[in-house]
């Protein structure tokens, strides 16, 4: 059987930037292992699995090593590629079942405007030891959320200029760490990093699920509801981030790089 496969930049408006994610069309729900194996075999942060259901689609993340609960940058991806492939119509929205509820996409122009849930931090008192010192960083606020801790650092330089030990962030009992620092200048709001060597990915180019915390922290900071953040990973990536009290709309663009079809199924 073959499956139609596609590999899609997420948040970034040009090939080659921004977040790549496979997305993968199953006529029928795969078994978990099989999933888990081509996750691996695409070597790409997630890798989405689409089952068509009559109120829409049921949809899977997997990175490399472990299935995800939430996932930003290929939950675009898919909306992109369903209305790409005219699966959907152009103005008909995505609705998805997945683990973490029912989440939902629209066209607006140029952008894909994604609702998710937020996944506020709360503070930590008493943050693990080896999670500064694995970034090399003094942070000013230490938090975590359902699935991340955030730590939050005095300048985009601090952000920029970390070098993770990634052994130590591994050993840690989290999806991943959000390093974040309020931006410097215009055009954006803050800036940050994420990092999930224990998920399987040691630094992930745009995360759009962490905005689902970063946009809440910097917004209830900032005094605003709708931010600009920008990910400074090398690939680097823009997240717009609106707030609606326990919803958070992530909006960005995406392109197709690659389609084919997966022998193996």
């Amino acid at each position: 059987m073959r499956l139609d496969l596609f590999q899609v930049d997420a948040f970034t408006d040009r090939a080659f930037a921004g977040n790549p994610a496979a997305v993968c069309f199953c006529p029928e729900t795969p078994a978990e292992g099989w999933m888990q194996q081509v996750a691996r075999e695409m070597n790409l942060s997630e890798t989405a699995f689409l089952l068509p259901r009559s109120d829409g689609w049921g949809l899977r993340w997997f990175t490399p090593a472990v299935e995800v609960a939430l996932c930003g940058h290929a939950t675009l991806a898919s909306a992109h590629v369903l209305w790409e492939t005219a699966r959907l119509a152009a103005d008909q929205p995505a609705r998805f079942h997945t683990a973490s509820g029912l989440l939902t996409a629209e066209r607006r122009g140029g952008w894909i405007e994604m609702d998710f849930p937020a996944t506020p931090v709360t503070e930590v008192a008493s943050p693990p030891r080896d999670l500064s010192k694995a970034l090399g960083v003094a942070p000013r606020f230490v938090g975590k959320s359902r699935f991340d801790y955030l730590l939050e650092v005095a300048s985009p330089a601090e952000v920029t200029g970390a070098r993770p030990d990634f052994a130590m962030l591994a050993a840690l009992q989290v999806r991943g760490v959000m390093l974040t620092a309020r931006a410097d200048g215009k055009p954006y709001d803050f800036i940050s990093r994420f990092f999930a060597p224990g998920s399987g990915v040691a630094e992930d180019p745009v995360t759009g699920s962490a905005h689902c915390s970063l946009g809440p922290f910097w917004g209830e900071r900032l005094g605003k509801e709708e931010l600009l953040a920008f990910q400074a990973s090398a690939r680097g990536g823009a997240v717009r981030v609106r707030l609606a009290g326990d919803r958070v709309t992530l909006i960005g663009q995406a392109v197709t790089v690659l389609q084919g079809s997966l022998l193996s199924a």
